[in-house]
């Protein structure tokens, strides 16, 4: 006697190969467009480049976010008052929040909102320097 497990997925599969539902599928009996290639860090951003059909300098918004949040002294100092220091740390905490409940494309961005008044103390400083 053979005993033998089929998980709740493997069922499914099955079943769902038992009625057809893979049977005409797009880019059946196609190799697939990445097989035999080395594996590349970056295969997801070429992936989303390709199927966006975006050009090389066009980045998913959460890695751009992310470069927004690594550029934000630069960004800051060339404001001129703090009320715009403040409306840009303002819109980027939206941004953010945005980012981290998944509402903007791109892989997932876990970065805590920015401190106003602390991003004002150092625009301030750069400023007297």
């Amino acid at each position: 006697m053979v005993h033998w497990y089929e998980s709740s997925i493997d069922r499914q599969l099955r079943e769902a190969a038992e009625r057809g539902e893979f049977d005409n599928l797009e880019g059946r009996g196609k190799p697939l467009a990445d097989a035999g290639r080395d594996y590349e860090e970056d295969w997801w951003v070429r992936d989303w480049l390709r199927r966006e059909g975006a050009t090389a300098g066009v980045v998913p918004p959460t890695l751009a976010l992310r470069r927004d949040v690594e550029d934000l002294a630069e960004k800051v100092d060339r404001l001129r008052s703090e009320r715009e220091v403040r409306d840009h740390v303002a819109e980027l905490n939206e941004r953010l929040g945005k980012a981290r409940v998944g509402l903007m494309d791109g892989p997932p961005v876990v970065l805590p909102p920015r401190d106003a008044d602390v991003v004002v103390a150092g625009w301030r400083e750069r400023r007297t320097n």
